[in-house]
């Protein structure tokens, strides 16, 4: 079962969707009757990404944020002409997907986690994809 959402982003940022997706993991429980699954959470774009991070201190993405920008710098030698080489770098990096599990009819998710849609070449209107089977 596929669940589609919409976001509008800021500049950059972490971004929690994990209440969307549990919506969507209630949803598809209920539907199906199944309460074992896989969860892939996908974003469909090339300078965002989706994450598993902590969930309880906002510090944690201010300093994520910090650690991307150190490790992958805007450089003047960079060609792309649209002038977003280091939002392509972070998202390959990051990655645009998550595979979680479900089980019980929620998914398995650690104390402290949470999942974020990756903003890095913001503000835009983004979508991500969720698929429960």
């Amino acid at each position: 079962m596929v669940f589609e959402y919409d976001l509008k982003t800021p500049k950059e940022g972490f971004i929690d969707i994990t209440g969307q997706v549990e919506e969507a993991v209630a949803e598809y429980c209920r539907k199906t009757g199944e309460t074992e699954a896989v969860c892939h959470v996908y974003c469909p774009h090339t300078t965002a990404g989706i994450t598993v991070n902590e969930n309880a201190d906002p510090d944690v993405r201010h300093d994520l944020l910090i650690a991307l920008d150190k490790a992958f710098p805007d450089r003047i030698e960079f060609r792309h002409s649209e002038g977003n080489s280091a939002a392509h770098a972070k998202s390959s990096c990051v990655g645009i997907s998550e595979q979680l599990i479900v089980s019980g009819g929620s998914l398995l998710l650690g104390t402290w986690q949470g999942i974020y849609f990756c903003e890095f070449d913001g503000p835009r209107h983004r979508r991500f994809i969720v698929r429960i089977g």
